[in-house]
């Protein structure tokens, strides 16, 4: 089971009201910066720039356009210009997951 490719790939989950707020604020600031989220290439990746426009497909979810063509989906946004984005939690879940039960071991290496 490839866990990065199965959370990556998929459905598109909807965004809260929240963050499709702090993106139009953003957008209409033309704010220029770094924006974090997970990729199917490397896991996470990082776009730099303004936002040009947001995007509705109706088959893959929204998209935000970036000043270099680049497209994000906002529903794996981890940070948008250092704001939590809707990813931020699954991200966040990372750091807080167990590593003591098996030291970092798979079952059958201990």
């Amino acid at each position: 089971m490839n866990l990065k490719n199965e959370l990556l790939t998929g459905l598109y989950f909807p965004v809260g009201w929240e963050y499709r707020e702090i993106i139009e604020t953003e957008s209409k600031k033309k704010t220029d910066g770094k924006i974090f989220y997970f990729c199917p290439e490397e896991g996470i990746c990082e776009g730099q720039g303004t936002i040009v426009e947001m995007k509705d497909s109706q088959s893959d979810g929204i998209f935000l356009v970036l000043s270099d063509q680049s497209k994000i989906r906002i529903d794996r946004i981890i940070t948008l210009f250092g704001k939590p984005g809707a990813a931020y939690e699954e991200y966040d879940g990372y750091s807080n997951s167990c590593m003591s039960c098996l030291g970092g071991y798979e079952k059958d290496e201990i």
